[in-house]
């Protein structure tokens, strides 16, 4: 069972056009978790999520889901731009990049898996869009980061990770940046890093090395699959 949430409204919000279908996981990026949750619910900021969560493990709730949080600004992913209309945003509490970027406490990955289980369990949102900041705005975010355990989260059943031995070998790699959700119109270097961001996270240097190509065949491969399987 889930921890129950905290009510914190922020009123940074406005009405959606329908459902949401997509979960966007960031990082907060700031020194404090205090100090995140006062951004998010301040006016003047125009900044909010649905959720955060702490490293203790507490999930505070800013925003309904069925609300439009302002929390991907521009955005893009298979498709589809300015993705805040569309989809649910969980800051997870970690002072980021700028401030000391650490690993995420088991109390607090606990507690996300919870969090976003419910959400899926609420909206039919599928596997190809669990997906985390940087993948949906690859010039300006760098977050949840290669820290992240996007692996052990998508073994939970949330998101995608390729089973050992996976390929799509005949996918040229734009292409496969393509068809994993990537923007053809936007920085090929940056689409390649937030991809090893979040899939290769041994390797973020925005190369192609034969190690990044591999496994975006593999990826390309577990998303055709588990579209298949109606993920």
């Amino acid at each position: 069972m889930s921890r129950p949430y905290i009510d914190l409204p922020s009123p940074n919000w406005d009405e959606r056009s329908g459902g949401a279908d997509m979960l966007v996981l960031h990082y907060t990026g700031m020194q404090t978790a205090q100090a995140a949750l006062d951004r998010l619910r301040d006016p003047e900021a125009r900044v909010s999520s649905h959720y955060v969560v702490d490293e203790d493990g507490s999930v505070f709730r800013l925003v309904p889901e069925a609300r439009r949080a302002w929390h991907a600004g521009v955005s893009y992913w298979r498709g589809r731009r300015a993705l805040n209309d569309v989809s649910i945003g969980i800051e997870i509490v970690n002072p980021g990049h700028e401030w000391g970027y650490r690993a995420f406490p088991d109390s607090q990955m606990n507690a996300v898996r919870a969090l976003c289980r419910d959400i899926l369990a609420r909206w039919p949102i599928p596997a190809a869009h669990v997906v985390g900041h940087s993948d949906i705005a690859p010039t300006r975010k760098q977050d949840p980061g290669e820290l992240f355990p996007w692996a052990w989260l998508a073994a939970e059943g949330i998101g995608v990770w390729p089973e050992a031995g996976e390929v799509e070998a005949d996918t040229a790699p734009e292409a496969a940046l393509v068809t994993i959700g990537y923007d053809s119109d936007g920085d090929g270097e940056a689409n390649l890093r937030a991809f090893q961001r979040h899939w290769l996270p041994e390797e973020v240097t925005g190369v192609l090395s034969a190690a990044t190509l591999a496994r975006l065949g593999a990826v390309c491969g577990a998303m055709r699959r588990m579209a298949r399987a109606g993920r």
